[in-house]
């Protein structure tokens, strides 16, 4: 069984809001105890303003959190109604959010060496996975896939947190690799002696790379997209099947053991 949910209602300020890459946006907000408690692979649940129609909150994943500024940064792409109004939030508009929720990674203890895979939007939660893996003391590469250069989030920051290769791979080829991001993840993975793999993006390439990690004998997490539309275990709109039985992704998840994972 789940154990209670940690997420708690928080007010929080706009900082800035700020486009960052094609269609994707960096919002930092100050909610000082919401930055002291987020743990990296964990999410949130906003409420967005100006539609007085949508009851559903957006969770969302984090790319990193200052205790001591009290402030929380998320990095989001717009892809309807209530992401593009969030766009739209100016610094000093408030809300509230949810959070933190769900299960985050657990690089087991003993890892020497990590490969972080992530696909478009689902590159931000890797993000905080690598600053707590450097303090750690884990060397970890990564590899990154996204639609076009333009669209490309992440790189310079996971190189600047000491990752040892940053492998990138672009559906038009105007970055890194001309294809998946499953082809260098497959080159890294048979040639290095990973222990640990973490990925997060799309349900295919997610599948994927589990494959490969099983193959190459490491343990694999997988943080999977679902509706979180509560965030707290109460709709059942999130549920991932898996080898033991149906799971919520904002209990149970959203970061699972992939090798669990029966639909991605």
């Amino acid at each position: 069984m789940p154990q209670p949910s940690s997420a708690r209602l928080h007010e929080f300020t706009v900082v800035s809001n700020d486009r960052i890459a094609e269609g994707v946006w960096s919002l930092v907000i100050e909610a000082p105890r919401l930055a002291a408690a987020i743990r990296p692979g964990q999410f949130m649940n906003f409420e967005v303003p100006g539609n007085a129609a949508s009851l559903l909150r957006i969770p969302l994943s984090y790319a990193a959190a200052d205790p001591d500024a009290g402030t929380v940064e998320i990095w989001y792409a717009v892809v309807g109604d209530g992401t593009e109004r969030l766009s739209h939030m100016a610094p000093a508009s408030s809300s509230t959010v949810l959070g933190p929720g769900g299960h985050g990674w657990s690089a087991p203890e003993g890892c020497a060496r990590a490969l972080l895979v992530g696909g478009g939007i689902g590159i931000p939660p890797l993000v905080p996975l690598a600053a707590a893996l450097r303090e750690r003391g884990v060397a970890f590469d990564a590899c990154l896939g996204a639609r076009t250069a333009d669209a490309l989030v992440g790189a310079g920051e996971l190189a600047d947190l000491g990752a040892g290769t940053v492998a990138v791979a672009t559906d038009d080829g105007t970055a890194g690799v001309h294809g998946f991001v499953t082809d260098p993840v497959a080159e890294l993975l048979s040639a290095g002696s990973y222990d640990y793999v973490a990925t997060c993006g799309p349900g295919v390439m997610m599948s994927r790379v589990a494959e490969l990690a099983h193959g190459a004998g490491a343990y694999c997490e997988a943080s999977l997209e679902r509706m979180m539309s509560c965030g707290f275990g109460a709709c059942s709109t999130c549920n991932v099947e898996t080898t033991e039985g149906m799971k919520g992704a904002c209990m149970c998840g959203p970061v699972f053991d992939a090798s669990k994972v029966v639909v991605w």
